[in-house]
């Protein structure tokens, strides 16, 4: 079957009414329960629970708590690079931003204005510069951190569909990440602008940050943006940024660079883990 014929369903599926009472599950605490539903979880994408820093399932009262579960101290150590990778689950896709093009899937390409929500101003700022896309699965570490030091300028929610964002879905929705809804972060690091985009998909109940909390929902249908411009917000590399309620994507763009490039080791579909190298100065 073709990618584009499995996906089909999808495009009928009540994504948005799905995604909402999977939310509205995996916040209720119902004791054993809940405690139920995550020993099922546990077993069925064979979660590392000795990684976490309370690896005790039926503390938990909710699904969520244990899906936003907390790293032991040292779980995950930082290298020393330019960029460390920001996230753990697997590499989408990565590379050179073609004018303002990023690659999807064979196929599929979609516009770096439409991905931030429309602002060309702003997504000129990553023309022919690099890009990472990095894809959570369900038994991954669901918070997010920080690529490199950065001081916050803007977050933008853009309201958009909600397809699920596994392979097979990137292979066969055009134009997936940029129609998804999304939270998009603004940085100004060291060498420039950078952006992060947390990207939704069926099933994640919402999406937050360190300094806003819940962003989604509520879900009003329009774009809503956010300027900090006015304050110090500033984060250090491998410090947490935001986190899925239920996983999903994160999509990260960076500006032309000629000396930087992304570790040798990384290949799509190749695992990441987060702290590791994920690009550095050519030498």
């Amino acid at each position: 079957m073709s990618d584009r014929l499995a996906v089909l369903p999808q495009y009928l599926l009540p994504k948005q009414a799905l995604t909402t009472f999977a939310g509205w599950v995996a916040s209720k605490e119902r004791g054993a329960v809940t405690t139920g539903i995550i020993r099922r979880f546990v077993r069925r994408y064979d979660v590392n629970m000795a990684e976490a820093l309370n690896p005790d399932i039926a503390s938990y009262k909710s699904f969520n708590d244990f899906f936003t579960r907390a790293l032991k101290p040292g779980a995950r150590p930082l290298a020393t690079a330019e960029l460390i990778c920001p996230v753990d689950g697997a590499i989408s896709q990565f590379g050179p931003i073609e004018r303002d093009q990023v690659f999807q899937a064979k196929g599929h390409r979609y516009s770096t204005t439409a991905l931030v929500g429309g602002d060309a101003q702003l997504a000129a700022q990553f023309d022919d510069g690099l890009f990472a896309t990095l894809y959570l699965s369900p038994r991954d570490y669901h918070r997010i951190h920080m690529p490199c030091a950065g001081r916050l300028l803007r977050m933008v929610h853009v309201p958009g569909e909600l397809f699920s964002v596994n392979p097979t879905t990137a292979r066969g929705v055009p134009g997936l990440f940029a129609r998804n809804e999304r939270v998009v972060c603004v940085f100004e690091g060291a060498r420039g602008p950078f952006v992060l985009v947390l990207v939704g998909a069926t099933i994640v109940g919402s999406m937050a940050t360190v300094w806003h909390g819940l962003v989604n929902p509520p879900r009003p249908g329009h774009l809503r943006d956010w300027t900090y411009h006015d304050q110090d917000i500033r984060l250090q590399q491998g410090e947490e940024m935001g986190r899925f309620l239920l996983g999903s994507t994160v999509v990260m763009l960076f500006p032309k660079d000629t000396a930087l490039a992304f570790h040798p080791r990384w290949q799509p579909a190749g695992p990441i883990r987060l702290g590791e190298a994920m690009a550095d100065r050519l030498r």
